[in-house]
């Protein structure tokens, strides 16, 4: 495999050099949580990372995600998906995209930019009726973690939504932040990266259980241009324009301690 190093600006006046894998094949999406790692390919072929190589599961999906919720995607047709046994279990409802990092709850966006979740673990109820919840707003892209979810709006504009909880998945109202997006995701231990209409990548600073909202964003200084990005376990996960995949090693330690209460 081929490797190289990626120049990461982390804090103001510090670069730590980290290393980086070019993961074979290409992928225009993929999601990585709870030491897992799923994607979908062009064609929407899906794909789970097993032992560093991918391997194809069947079925057709435009976009993949998982979480503490499990694993979850959604067609072209926006008809969504639940994985059980590696056997793709149709549920109910309709969403463009969607996310299984809240704290066991799933959530996302449909066709019309419409934004839902699901209180509680939604592996508990029929698959034929979950108990949808809808948000106030309109977002392209919703994702959760372990201290709130982010949104992105279709002028890229950036959104925190306040007091979202398990039991109370709508949480209260909306934050706007600072910046400029294009995608958003949060990791299993409540960090936060996301992708400029530029390619650039961000990571957002300050982020804490009595501030998870965070204070600023850093650019992550890396020399290629980037659609989509994901967390998890230590490796940030990048795609690139043209598909291509990078694993680079982002140890838990350069994170702050997210989900200690001290």
């Amino acid at each position: 495999m081929l490797r190289f190093i990626c120049l990461f600006l982390l804090y103001a006046g510090a670069i730590a050099e980290l290393p980086c894998t070019v993961m074979p094949g290409k992928l225009k999406q993929l999601d990585a949580g709870n030491g897992e790692v799923y994607g979908v390919a062009d064609d929407e072929t899906i794909y789970f990372l097993h032992s560093n190589q991918w391997a194809q599961i069947e079925g057709r999906l435009i976009h993949v995600t998982v979480g503490p919720a499990g694993v979850w995607g959604v067609n072209k047709d926006n008809y969504i998906y639940r994985l059980k046994n590696y056997n793709w279990i149709e549920v109910s409802g309709r969403l463009k995209q969607i996310d299984a990092g809240g704290d066991i709850f799933i959530s996302g966006a449909n066709a019309d930019d419409d934004i839902y979740c699901v209180n509680q673990d939604p592996n508990t109820f029929p698959a034929n009726s979950l108990p949808y919840v809808q948000i106030k707003g309109k977002l392209k892209h919703y994702a959760c973690g372990p201290l709130g979810c982010w949104g992105i709006n279709s002028d890229n504009e950036i959104y925190y939504r306040n007091h979202v909880t398990p039991s109370s998945c709508e949480g209260t109202a909306w934050s706007r932040m600072e910046g400029s997006l294009i995608m958003v995701e949060v990791g299993t231990d409540g960090s936060v990266f996301g992708v400029n209409s530029e390619g650039s990548v961000y990571k957002r600073d300050g982020i804490s259980p009595k501030n998870p909202r965070g204070t600023s964003w850093t650019q992550i200084d890396v020399f290629n241009s980037f659609k989509y990005v994901s967390y998890d376990a230590g490796f940030l996960w990048l795609i690139s324009d043209n598909g291509r995949i990078f694993k680079c090693e982002y140890p838990e330690s350069m994170l702050p301690n997210l989900l200690s209460n001290v």
